[in-house]
C-alpha cells in the first residue's frame, strides 16, 4: 500500500520544483474551464466500411455544421458542399477539381482559396482544445506549417506577408494537396473528441477488419461489445461452437472472404468435407443470400459449393452446441436440442408438441441413436478450422484490440452504454444466472460475463482444457440470460428446416417491451451506480423501425436506441440508415441518417449522407471539462499537486532545484 508521503515523493519526481508544480496546477485548471469536447456514439456497424468511414469523416454532420457556422453568407451552398467533400476525401476530390481546371493560374487560385478556408475551419474546430492536444493530432510531416497557420498572430498585421508566403511556397513546391489533406485529417480527428462504439462491428457487411484497422489508427475511443463481436472473440479464443456460427453466418450472407481473404484462414477442410460427404445436391434451405448487384459476379457452381458448406457447418454447429447444452443443465436450453426431436424416417420434427415436415431431410453425418456425436471426419474438420482461427495473426491482433478498448458496458459522463439489454424476469426483476454455483444478476452478472470473456481469451492456448469459460462465451451468443442476446431462444434450426414461420418466433426479453418505462431506466441507472436524474441509457442492437413510427427516444428520453442502421439488410425494414448520437458542451443531439450511396457518389457528386438532428437534452449553461469524468480525474490531480506544493513550502519535501540544469 502506498502511503500519502510515499505518493507525494513519487509525484515530486515528475514535478521536482514548486514552480513546475504551480505551472501544472494552472495548466489543469485552465483545461477544466474549456468547453466539454464532443462525444460521438455509433453502433451496429456490421462491416459496412464505406458508410462507417463517411460518418466518421463527416462527424455525423458535424463538419458541415461548422462550415455553415463560419461561412454562411460568405460562401454559396455549392462552395460549402465542395469544401465539406474536400475535408471528407481530400486527395480524391482535389485531384478531380484540379483536372477540371484549365490553367495553372486557376489551379493556384483554387489551392490558395482552399488552404485559407480549410485553415480557418480547422482553427475553429480545434479552438476548444489545448495546443498540446492539437499538436498530437497534427501529422508530423507538416506539423510546423500547420501550427504556424492555425495559431497565427492576428494582432501583428505585419506578419500577414509571412503567412501568405508560406501558402505560396507550399503551392510552388507542389505540396498543396498533401497539406490540405493533412489539415483535413486534423479536422476529421478533432471534430469529435471521443468515439463510443456501442457494439457489433462484425456480421453481414464485407469489411469489419478494415473498420477495426481504422479504429486502431489513433482514434480516442471505447467499444461496448455486441453479440456478433463476442461471437468472433469466442472463435478467436478457441470456442468451436462460436467458430461454427461465424462460418455459417458468413456462408449464409456470401461473406466467406472475411475469413479467407481478410484473416487468411483456409476453408479448404470444410469445402473438401462438404463435397465428399454431402454428395447429393439437397441444399435448398442453405442457399446463400446474394445481393442483386453481386449476382453476375458469382458462378452457379460457387453458389452450390457455398450452400453445401453452409449445410455441413450448420450440422456441425448443432452438434457442438448440443454438447454444451448437455454439459450445462443450468443453461436451461434442453428445448434447443432439436436433433433429438427429428423423426429421421418420416422426415419430420416435433417442436412444442406439434409435428412439422422438414424442408430438407438429408442428414448423412447424423446417427439417429446418438445425433450429437461428431463423426471422425467432422472432428478433423473442426480441429483444422479451429487451428486456423487460433493462428490467424491478423484476427488475433484485432481481437486483442477489442479486449484492450472494450467492455460489456461503460459508465461515462453520467451515461450508461451497453449493446443489448439488462435481462429481466417476467415480473421486472433482474434475471439471475448461476455460474460455478454462484448466482449473479444485474450489474454483477455483466461484470461476471466480462470476467469470463477475458479469462477465456487469456487461456486460449489451452482451449481444450478451458471448456467452462468457452461454453459461457457461447452462451452469451444465444442464452436467455445473456445481456447481448435478449431473447428466449435462437431459432436457427427452425429457420433452416421448417417452413412454418410460427416456429421461427424468438420472444424478446421483457427489457425490450419495457424500454419506454421511466421507472425501469431509473432502476437500471441506479443499479450501475449512476444518478438517474442526470444520465441516459444508450443502446444499440435493435433496429428502430421509423417507417412505422417507432421512436428511438424511449422513457421520456432517458433511454436512447442508436442502432446505426449501417447494414443494408435492415434498411428496407427501418426506412432509414439508422441513428448516431452527439454529445457536446451544449447538450445531446440525436442524428438520423438516410442511406449512404457510395464513396464514388460522395466524391464526384458531393452526395453527403442526409442527416436530421433533434435535441435530446440541452444544457442551460455550456458544460465544461470540469463537469465530466475527465474533469473529476483532473480535479483529483490538482488536489494532489496542491498537497505537494504545501509539502515544498513546509520543507517536508525538498525541491530539486538542479533538475533543469
Amino acid at each position: 500500500m502506498i502511503t500519502k508521503d510515499k505518493y507525494l515523493r513519487l509525484l515530486a519526481k515528475e514535478y521536482p520544483t514548486a514552480a513546475k508544480t504551480v505551472t501544472e496546477i494552472i495548466n489543469l485548471e485552465a483545461i477544466m474551464n474549456l468547453p466539454k469536447a464532443t462525444e460521438h456514439f455509433i453502433s451496429d456497424l456490421h462491416g459496412e466500411y464505406d458508410a462507417v468511414q463517411h460518418v466518421l469523416r463527416n462527424g455525423s454532420g458535424n463538419v458541415k455544421e461548422k462550415i455553415r457556422e463560419i461561412f454562411q453568407g460568405r460562401l454559396s451552398t455549392r462552395e460549402m458542399n465542395q469544401l465539406a467533400t474536400i475535408v471528407y476525401y481530400p486527395e480524391d476530390k482535389i485531384d478531380m477539381i484540379v483536372d477540371s481546371l484549365d490553367s495553372e493560374e486557376e489551379i493556384n487560385e483554387f489551392y490558395s482559396l482552399t488552404l485559407l478556408r480549410i485553415t480557418e475551419l480547422c482553427a475553429f474546430t480545434v479552438s476548444k482544445y489545448t495546443r498540446s492536444k492539437v499538436r498530437k493530432a497534427i501529422p508530423a510531416d507538416y506539423a510546423y506549417i500547420i501550427e504556424e497557420l492555425l495559431f497565427k498572430d492576428t494582432i501583428m498585421t505585419n506578419k500577414e506577408d509571412y503567412y501568405e508566403k508560406i501558402i505560396k511556397t507550399v503551392i510552388s513546391l507542389d505540396r498543396a494537396t498533401e497539406l490540405i489533406a493533412a489539415i483535413s485529417h486534423v479536422i476529421q480527428r478533432l471534430v469529435v473528441d471521443h468515439l463510443h462504439i456501442v457494439g457489433d462491428i462484425y456480421d453481414r457487411g464485407p469489411f469489419p477488419d478494415k473498420i477495426i484497422d481504422t479504429f486502431m489508427d489513433g482514434h480516442e475511443l471505447d467499444i461496448q461489445w455486441g453479440n456478433h463481436d463476442v461471437l468472433w472473440m469466442g472463435a478467436a479464443s478457441g470456442s468451436a461452437a462460436c467458430m461454427a456460427n461465424v462460418i455459417r453466418i458468413s456462408a449464409r450472407y456470401n461473406n466467406l472472404e472475411i475469413i479467407e481473404d481478410a484473416y487468411g484462414i483456409s476453408l479448404r477442410p470444410l469445402i473438401t468435407f462438404a463435397e465428399m460427404i454431402y454428395k447429393e445436391d439437397r441444399y435448398e434451405p442453405f442457399m446463400p443470400k446474394i445481393n442483386t448487384e453481386d449476382e453476375s459476379k458469382i458462378f452457379p457452381e460457387e453458389i452450390r459449393q457455398i450452400a453445401k458448406m453452409n449445410q455441413a457447418i450448420s450440422i456441425i454447429q448443432f452438434k457442438l452446441e448440443g454438447e454444451i447444452i448437455r454439459r450445462h443443465p443450468e443453461f436451461d436450453m434442453a428445448d434447443r436440442l432439436s436433433l433429438n426431436f427429428i423423426d429421421y424416417e418420416k422426415g419430420t420434427v416435433t417442436l412444442e408438441g406439434k409435428e412439422y415436415p422438414l424442408l430438407c431431410d438429408y442428414f448423412p453425418t447424423v446417427d439417429p441413436s446418438d445425433p450429437y456425436r461428431l463423426t471422425e471426419e467432422e472432428k478433423l474438420v473442426v480441429e483444422r478450422l479451429l487451428t486456423g482461427f487460433l493462428n490467424s495473426e491478423r484476427l488475433q491482433k484485432h481481437v486483442q484490440f477489442l479486449f484492450s478498448k472494450g467492455s460489456l458496458y461503460l459508465s461515462y459522463n453520467d451515461n450508461l452504454l451497453f449493446h443489448g439489454c439488462v435481462p429481466l424476469n417476467p415480473d421486472g426483476s433482474f434475471m439471475e444466472m448461476a455460474i460455478a454455483n454462484v448466482k449473479y444478476r444485474g450489474k454483477a452478472l455483466l461484470d461476471k460475463y466480462e470476467e469470463v470473456l477475458r479469462r477465456g481469451y487469456l487461456n486460449r492456448e489451452a482451449a481444450k482444457h478451458n471448456t467452462r469459460s468457452l461454453d459461457l462465451i457461447w452462451y452469451l451468443w444465444e442464452g436467455k440470460a445473456s445481456s447481448l442476446f435478449g431473447k428466449d431462444k435462437m431459432t436457427t434450426f427452425e429457420r433452416l428446416y421448417c417452413a412454418d414461420k410460427e416456429t421461427h418466433v424468438e420472444k424478446k426479453n421483457l427489457y425490450y417491451e419495457q424500454r419506454d418505462n421511466v421507472e425501469l431506466s431509473y432502476k437500471i441507472l441506479k443499479e450501475f451506480g449512476l444518478d438517474p436524474t442526470k444520465g441516459h441509457i444508450i443502446n444499440g442492437h435493435t433496429p428502430v423501425q421509423e417507417k412505422i413510427g417507432e421512436n428511438p427516444l424511449k422513457a421520456d428520453g432517458k433511454l436512447i436506441v442508436i442502432d446505426g442502421g449501417f447494414s443494408k439488410a435492415y434498411q428496407n425494414t427501418t426506412g432509414l440508415a439508422g441513428y448516431t448520437l452527439l454529445y457536446n458542451s451544449f447538450g445531446m443531439q440525436l442524428v438520423s441518417h438516410q442511406p449512404f450511396t457510395s464513396r464514388q457518389d460522395a466524391i464526384e457528386n458531393e452526395k453527403d449522407i442526409v442527416s436530421t438532428r433533434r435535441i435530446v437534452d440541452k444544457e442551460l449553461e455550456r458544460k465544461t471539462v470540469r463537469q465530466t469524468d475527465v474533469g473529476k480525474k483532473l480535479t483529483q490531480q490538482v488536489i494532489d499537486l496542491q498537497q505537494l506544493l504545501r509539502a515544498y513550502k513546509s520543507g517536508e519535501i525538498v525541491e530539486d532545484l538542479l533538475s533543469d540544469k
